[in-house]
């Protein structure tokens, strides 16, 4: 288990162990690689980050992650694969988010995307994220760099 502060001083659990993890997250992150770049959505107030979003009444975490990344990019999953859990503590709230990766089959040009501007491809992703106004906060804390170690652990990529 990995302990630490997000970009709002807010307290992090985040673990890649099974049985760490909480059996009800309401949340979904998926980290998503497309014909070998990094397939991102560009939400219009946060800026550039994975999609992921809240769980809908009824639906299981994996159709939860299939519709996010449907919605906000207008990408159809290959393989989805689970990779670890998080939980952000705040004094007025927290919250449990299961983390994903998916490899994507396709991506469809759609008239709308939701609450993002759509998709976004990058070969790589930057160094200085956390400098990096562009990007969301979502993406500058530890548990992006502490997810791309477990992927490549995993040989996901």
């Amino acid at each position: 288990m990995y302990l630490f502060k997000d970009f709002h001083n807010c307290e992090v659990r985040l673990t890649f162990e099974p049985n760490e993890c909480t059996s009800d997250p309401k949340h979904v992150w998926i980290v998503c690689r497309y014909l070998n770049r990094w397939l991102l959505t560009n939400h219009s107030t946060r800026g550039l980050e994975f999609p992921g979003g809240k769980v809908e009444e009824g639906e299981r975490l994996t159709e939860a992650a299939e519709r996010e990344v449907w919605e906000e990019t207008g990408a159809t999953i290959k393989s989805l694969h689970f990779i670890g859990q998080y939980e952000v503590r705040s004094d007025r709230t927290s919250f449990q988010k299961a983390i994903y990766f998916a490899e994507i089959s396709s991506l469809t040009e759609k008239g709308t995307y939701l609450e993002t501007d759509g998709p976004i491809l990058l070969q790589e992703l930057p160094a200085n994220i956390r400098e990096n106004d562009s990007f969301s906060f979502v993406m500058k804390d530890e548990v992006l760099p502490y997810t791309l170690k477990q992927i490549a652990k995993k040989q996901l990529i």
